[in-house]
């Protein structure tokens, strides 16, 4: 003979498993959610700057502990994801021994790579004065990417140099500082300054 109330007791069982199962399966949702969040901000954090520095000069030495390069600028903002930097209205002093120093100015740069590659853009002026070693040289274009440490800079787009008196224009270039070797890669024009006429002999 069945004892009253044994349903009603499976009933209640089955019903509080069931908030227990619930409340379980809730909480591991909870958790779920939580870890996605927390990773999603994560993520947005890292991709975010974690500071910036405003009116900033630094200088980068050598293996042998003399002063490479000076970089300064307006602000540079730091980005944790790839240990990259902006700068804007970026100034580049770059000092070579036995060299003129080569002044790089443009409305924005980019350092990545271990702070081996600098990228500027907008605007973007090369000047260094003559030395018995090497020519005067300016240089003005819209994007060039320097490898300070490997003492070159290229660029793919349109350039205009005087290099001495020599105006040179075209699209594309590689230059080396160390080396004094210039190459323009396409759409090459040299414009060289009219020789002196000699002197008229005397009559």
């Amino acid at each position: 003979m069945r004892k009253p109330g044994g349903a009603h007791r499976w009933r209640m069982i089955f019903t509080v498993l069931g908030a227990v199962a619930f409340a379980l399966g809730s909480f591991w949702l909870l958790e779920v959610m939580n870890k996605n969040g927390q990773d999603m901000t994560a993520s947005k954090h890292l991709d975010e700057p974690d500071y910036f520095v405003t009116n900033f000069s630094l200088v980068r030495m050598d293996l042998t502990g003399k002063p490479s390069y000076i970089v300064s600028g307006t602000k540079l903002t730091h980005y944790p994801a790839d240990d990259s930097s902006d700068i804007d209205q970026p100034f580049v002093r770059k000092l070579t021994p036995d060299m003129p120093p080569m002044n790089m100015n443009a409305e924005l740069a980019h350092i990545d790579q271990g702070n081996s590659r600098l990228q500027l853009h907008r605007k973007v002026v090369i000047d260094r004065v003559a030395s018995p070693k090497a020519q005067n040289l300016t240089l003005k274009t819209e994007a060039l990417t320097v490898f300070p440490d490997e003492e070159r800079m290229e660029t793919d787009v349109p350039v205009d140099m005087l290099m001495g008196t020599n105006q040179v224009t075209g699209v594309g270039m590689k230059a080396n500082n160390a080396t004094g070797v210039v190459e323009v890669q396409q759409s090459l024009r040299i414009v060289l300054p009219p020789r002196p006429r000699p002197a008229a002999a005397a009559q």
